[in-house]
Order: structure tokens, then C-alpha cells, then sequence
């Protein structure tokens, strides 16, 4: 939507890769410096236009006016303190003192939901409305939709209910933008899918002697130098890196006999999907519908590495949407997590450990492309509701705003 190319042009093949200099996996980049076409944004501001982006990822150096993101501040002891970053640096302070403190535990995790997005619903108001000269274009995302269906999927939630939260909550973005003449678009990236088979492919790996796993006083971890092949799993999407290259048929080969995966590519078939480019997995694996690929690497729960049961997005070497659950064997989870967090608070060491290991609860996910045209992406203009390409939505704001 940003740049109008595809992954192997602008580099964000996932929400998560392989960092090949380092050998290390890491999720949930928010550098806007890793995006590697011009995003519009940056377009806009070549033709003296002004931006705002709120929540919308790759956020951190961004070159708009206006910012504000989802940032913790990390303390030395390990300690976290939930908070939003903005530049100008002031709109944090300003957004918090009106707004009250962004609810981080609504944005992700097992208490996900409502809260998170209308505190953005509010934040964009307060931007459109006050921020001189208004921006010409600002962008906004409300996550709402992305946490009930993946924990139920699709054909089990209250359709009627999330979408009327989400309407209610844009409410305040409606009335700014009405008050300031401005036009408001939407789109969404994504549908979700039902699905009833999570795939295990770094077991598969660790099971044919080509992963590697440290054991330590933590539980294991994965072994990314040692590692033949080891799988980067984003939802319905897994990135496999192997080394060295003699061995990638052998690899392709075992991935494409589990049952769930659908398609295996390698090396220049990746363009297939627009994931011929560096970053991506040597070798790059789809799931079947109902099918997506879990991240777990240990055979034994018992060898867990300690951040598993935990909300850790940034340490897990692959995307974990079980972190949108409590652990239903638990007694009184909800209790457990607050008592974990007073004892930190206190200055104990204690993991928040409620997230369960079953990935077998998550109904839902994403990341194929959609057969049925009443599944895929929308857009919403000014005009009725259509079908376009994602690629395309650069070139209409630019169109809209006289600069392309």
C-alpha cells in the first residue's frame, strides 16, 4: 500500500526474517530505514505535502510530520514500561495527558481488544483537529478486527458486534475528518481464514537432524549458526533458510511432504508469490487453507525456551498467536498474570507466564491469497466499495492529492 511494489522490491517479506548479517530472526522491526522503495509519504513530502502516520508499522524514522507508535521503555533490570512514541516528541505527553495512557495490554496479547483501537480512534481526532498546517494525508491503523478472528477464526465470531465496536470507535475519526473537509478512505491488508491444523516444520527439521538447539538454564533455543535449515513461520507463510545450498532439495523435498503445506518455492520461483528477494527464506512454504505454520522448535514442552509460555514478540523466532490466549490449563489466569506483574513491580524476577503452548487453540490466520473475490482485501473511496490491488492504492493517494 505504501510504496505501490511488491516484497522483492521494497524488502518486508514478512512481519519477521532472517537478519543474514547477525543470523538472527527478529520480529516486529518498527525502522521505517528497512523499507527499501519510497513509501508515499515520502513522495508526498518531495511535493511540499505534509503526513501524519498513527500506529501503522515501520513507524520509527519515518519521513512524515507527525508519528505516534507503540514504544515501551526498556529498563536496565529487564523491567518494561508500556508507553507510545511520537515525533515531535511533545505529542506523546499531549496524548496521554488528554487521552489517558495508551492500553497497551489491548493491543496485544491475551487481553487484546477494544480499548487499544478506540484510544487510536481518539488519537487521530486530536491530530487531524489540532496539528497546524493539517496534514494532507494521515494515516491510521485500528486494529480491532485482527484479534477475534484469529483466536475463534472467521466462521465463529460475532460478526455483527466487532464490526459495530469498530464503527463506534471510528466515530471520532469521522466527525474531525467532516469538521476539517478531509475525504477518508479505507482499506484493509488482509482476510482471515478458518483453520484447524498447525503445521510443525522446525520439529520436522529438528526430527531429520538439520535444526540445532542450545540447551541451557532458560530451556532450548534455536541454534541459528549450527542450523542446516530452520523455518521463520509468519501465519500461512514459512521462510526456510538453509546452508549450505547443496542441501535446499533435500530440504524441499521433507517440507513438501508434511501434510498442510500446499507449495514449496525456491530460489527464483519465489517471484511467483513477489518474495524473490534476499531477506526471504531460501526456500518459501505455504500452508493449505485451513493449515499455517507454528513457530516451535522444542520436542519436549518440558525444554520450552522460557519466553514461550510469555508475551514476547520481539525474542521468538517466529510469529506466535498463541499469545492471544490465556493458557486454559491454568487456575484464575487473569489472576496469575496481575500477580506476576505486581511481582515485578516489586522488583522480583518473574515471567508473566500464562500463554499456552496448544497451538491447536488458534482458529484463525492468514497470508494466502484469496480465491473468493468476497473475501479479499477492500477498498473504500470515495465512491462505492471495489476491488483493488494493493500495489494500486499509492498511485490513488498520490492521484487524489495532485502529485503523481
Amino acid at each position: 500500500m505504501l510504496t505501490g511494489v511488491l516484497p522483492q522490491e521494497h524488502g518486508i517479506v514478512g512481519n519477521g526474517w532472517l537478519f543474514r548479517d547477525t543470523m538472527e530472526v527478529r520480529f516486529w522491526q518498527q525502522s521505517n530505514h528497512l523499507l527499501q522503495a519510497e513509501p508515499v509519504y515520502a513522495a508526498l513530502r518531495r511535493n511540499g505535502k505534509r503526513c501524519a502516520k498513527l500506529f501503522w508499522w515501520f513507524n520509527q524514522g519515518a519521513a512524515v510530520d507527525v508519528a505516534v507508535t507503540p514504544k515501551p521503555h526498556y529498563g536496565a533490570d529487564g523491567s518494561k514500561a508500556f508507553d507510545v512514541q511520537s515525533y515531535p516528541d511533545s505529542w506523546a505527553a499531549r496524548l496521554t495527558s488528554k487521552l489517558g495512557a495508551f492500553p497497551f495490554p489491548s493491543f496485544w496479547g491475551p487481553m487484546a481488544g477494544l480499548p487499544s483501537t478506540q484510544w487510536i480512534g481518539r488519537c487521530a481526532a486530536e491530530v487531524l483537529l489540532a496539528e497546524k498546517p493539517t496534514p494532507d494525508l494521515t494515516l491510521v491503523y485500528m486494529p480491532h478486527l485482527d484479534y477475534e478472528p484469529q483466536r475463534l477464526g472467521p466462521k465463529y465470531c460475532d460478526w455483527p458486534r466487532l464490526v459495530r465496536e469498530l464503527d463506534d470507535a471510528c466515530a471520532p475519526i469521522l466527525d474531525a475528518a467532516k469538521s476539517i473537509g478531509a475525504a477518508v478512505w479505507i482499506v484493509n491488508e488482509y482476510t482471515h481464514v478458518q483453520v484447524d491444523q498447525p503445521i510443525y516444520l522446525n520439529r520436522v527439521l529438528r526430527h531429520a537432524g538439520l535444526l540445532s538447539a542450545r540447551h541451557g538454564p532458560f530451556g532450548e533455543q534455536l541454534e541459528t549458526y549450527a542450523s542446516t535449515a530452520f523455518a521463520v513461520c509468519d501465519h500461512q507463510i514459512a521462510h526456510i533458510y538453509v546452508a549450505p545450498i547443496d542441501q535446499r532439495e533435500r530440504v524441499r523435498d521433507l517440507l513438501a511432504a508434511q501434510a498442510g503445506v500446499d507449495r514449496v518455492l525456491c530460489g527464483p520461483e519465489r517471484a511467483d508469490i513477489g518474495l524473490d528477494h534476499p531477506r526471504a527464506g531460501d526456500i518459501v512454504a505455504l500452508a493449505k487453507p485451513n493449515a499455517w505454520f507454528a513457530y516451535p522448535f522444542w520436542l519436549d514442552d518440558l525444554k520450552a525456551p522460557d519466553y514461550a509460555r510469555t508475551v514476547d514478540i520481539h525474542r521468538k523466532p517466529g510469529y506466535d498467536p498463541c499469545e492471544l490466549f490465556f493458557d486454559p490449563s491454568l487456575l484464575w489466569p487473569k489472576a496469575r498474570a496481575f500477580a506476576r506483574v505486581a511481582q515485578k513491580k516489586l522488583g522480583m524476577r518473574a515471567l508473566v507466564d500464562v500463554v499456552p503452548l496448544d497451538a491447536a487453540l488458534v482458529k484463525g490466520s492468514h497470508g494466502l491469497a484469496i480465491a473468493d473475490p468476497l473475501d479479499r482485501p477492500v477498498f473504500v473511496g470515495q465512491t462505492a466499495l471495489q476491488e483493488v490491488a494493493q500495489t494500486a492504492i499509492q498511485q490513488l493517494v498520490l492521484q487524489r492529492l495532485g502529485t503523481n
